[in-house]
C-alpha cells in the first residue's frame, strides 16, 4: 500500500471514529438528561399525590375522633388515594398508608374523643398518626432524589 492510500485510509478511520464518539456522547447526553427529566416529574407528581393523600387522611381522622361512621362512603376518598398510591409508591409507602387507613377507618368503629382526650392525645408520643406516612415517603423522595 502506497503512502498516499495509508494517510487517506487513515484520514477516514480517525474521521469515523470521531464522529462516532460525538454521536455516542450526544447520545448518552440526551438519555441522561430526559431519564433525569423523568425522575423529576415522577417526583413531583408522587409529591401532589402524598399531600392529596395527607389532606384526606387529616379531615377523616378528625371526623372520626368525634364521629361515627354514618355513610360508608365517607371513606371512599382515602380508599380511591390508597389505590392510587399502589400504583406508584415504593413498599414501604404503601405499607404506611395502608396502615393509616386501618387507623382511621378503625377510629370511626370506636368510642368517639372527648376534648381532654383530644388535649392528652395532642400531647402523647403518638400525637401525630400521618408521621410514619410522612416519614416513608421523605424517604422514598430522597432516594429518588439521589438518582436525579
Amino acid at each position: 500500500m502506497d503512502s498516499v492510500a495509508a494517510t487517506a485510509m487513515a484520514g477516514v478511520l480517525g474521521s469515523l471514529v470521531g464522529g462516532s464518539a460525538t454521536v455516542a456522547t450526544a447520545w448518552l447526553t440526551h438519555r441522561t438528561q430526559t431519564r433525569r427529566e423523568f425522575i423529576r416529574l415522577e417526583m413531583r407528581k408522587r409529591e401532589m399525590l402524598y399531600g392529596e393523600f395527607i389532606g384526606v387522611c387529616a379531615k377523616l381522622l378528625m371526623d372520626a375522633f368525634t364521629h361515627a361512621l354514618d355513610k360508608p362512603e365517607t371513606l371512599l376518598p382515602l380508599y380511591a388515594l390508597t389505590n392510587r398510591i399502589r400504583l406508584a409508591a415504593s413498599p414501604a409507602v404503601l405499607a404506611a398508608a395502608e396502615r393509616l387507613l386501618r387507623q382511621i377507618t378503625d377510629q370511626y368503629f370506636s368510642r368517639n374523643l372527648t376534648l381532654e382526650e383530644m388535649h392528652a392525645l395532642a400531647h402523647s408520643e403518638d400525637a401525630d398518626p400521618l408521621r410514619s406516612f410522612g416519614d416513608a415517603c421523605r424517604a422514598e423522595l430522597k432516594a429518588m432524589h439521589a438518582r436525579v
